[in-house]
């Protein structure tokens, strides 16, 4: 109960600070898409990036059938092109298929490592004698609030520096037929 007290007076703080400069923002256009509200109180269209899903196996597992695999999103690209500062809050809106569903379900904030070519996030890994784990994503935890017909207002609670992707997956469609990722970095 203290929880979801806290988490909602966190939310009414949100929008009381965010309140005359997030009311005249408009939803995004489309479900999935991301808008950062930017400290001047403009905002920026994150880039919406499509994975590649890749499973690779260990030597071992190859060699003799005993070992690990692990599938990773990667985007063939090394940095994302909006950029924003972590020295102040950090806020999104979101647009999901409506606002009625719980948002630590469908959105996801997740850390990409980051190579010279190519950012990429563990989703699973699973061995041979069927341990599985799955959902290795380095997830930003963030407080969320309903806003406009169908959008969530994130405000990031941890803002780590690095690149970063937000998906939102819709919870009426099972089989989603491809993951966008909507990309940020925090300097």
């Amino acid at each position: 109960m203290r929880k979801l007290f806290l988490s909602l007076l966190a939310c009414v703080a949100g929008m009381g600070m965010a309140g005359a400069q997030t009311s005249d923002f408009p939803e995004p256009d489309f479900i999935g898409e991301v808008i950062a509200i930017l400290p001047d109180g403009s905002t920026a269209k994150l880039e919406k990036e499509t994975v590649q899903m890749r499973t690779r196996a260990n030597a071992g597992a190859l060699i003799v059938g005993i070992g690990k695999a692990k599938t990773k999103v990667v985007i063939e690209t090394p940095e994302a092109a909006v950029r924003l500062d972590g020295s102040g809050p950090i806020r999104f809106v979101v647009k999901a298929v409506d606002n009625a569903t719980d948002p630590m379900s469908i959105v996801n904030v997740f850390r990409f490592e980051t190579t010279k070519k190519r950012r990429l996030a563990e989703v699973a890994s699973a061995s041979t004698f069927g341990s599985v784990k799955s959902n290795k994503l380095e997830r930003l935890r963030f407080d969320a609030c309903k806003y406009g017909e169908s959008s969530y207002l994130l405000t990031l609670l941890d803002k780590p520096a690095g690149e970063f992707g937000i998906t939102v997956s819709n919870p009426n469609h099972v089989d989603e037929k491809q993951t966008i990722v909507s990309t940020f970095a925090i300097e």
